[in-house]
């Protein structure tokens, strides 16, 4: 199933999702797809609007990490495709592995993002504080001061910047 993308607001609202994760949603669909465009990037662009749109569905049960894995699972439950389920599950950070998932309290298993679709729509979500487009050096400034100076997510943002941008970040 992909979303047509002229009524976002109506399969959200059908998961009674606030309109606080509407509003970031549609941020993040923009940022996206400024991305593909700016670095040239070759995605199946309806599993990347549908997945953006719809990353953080689980929010509509729960604000916490096991957001990503819930809204998955309402997908998959509505018969949305793999491709998509994927992509709801893997958006969190820059991935997590399922050593940090047993740690997490989430199902053990890999949530790192593989296909160009699935880190594109992570990084996009990366690059937006509630609704306002941030940089890389915003997103590693909240991620050190929420997690520690040197948690493991942090160089994992920085690679996965690199992959989306071609730009090398020292």
């Amino acid at each position: 199933m992909i979303l047509n993308e002229s009524n976002p607001s109506q399969i959200l609202q059908e998961f009674n999702c606030p309109p606080f994760v509407i509003a970031h949603s549609r941020a993040v669909l923009s940022r996206a797809i400024k991305m593909k465009m700016e670095f040239e990037l070759e995605v199946d662009m309806e599993l990347v609007k549908t997945g953006a749109l719809l990353h953080d569905v689980g929010r509509s049960q729960t604000n916490g990490i096991k957001h990503a894995v819930v809204g998955a699972e309402l997908l998959k439950e509505r018969g949305f495709s793999r491709e998509i389920v994927n992509i709801v599950e893997r958006h969190i950070g820059a991935g997590i592995s399922r050593e940090e998932a047993k740690v997490l309290g989430i199902p053990p298993k890999d949530y790192m993002p593989l296909t160009l679709e699935e880190k594109l729509v992570a990084h996009a979500d990366n690059l937006i504080h509630g609704t306002q487009e941030v940089d890389l050096e915003f997103v590693i400034k909240k991620w050190r001061n929420n997690l520690g100076e040197n948690h493991p997510s942090i160089p994992k943002i920085i690679k996965l910047h690199s992959e989306i941008t071609k730009i090398p970040v020292t």
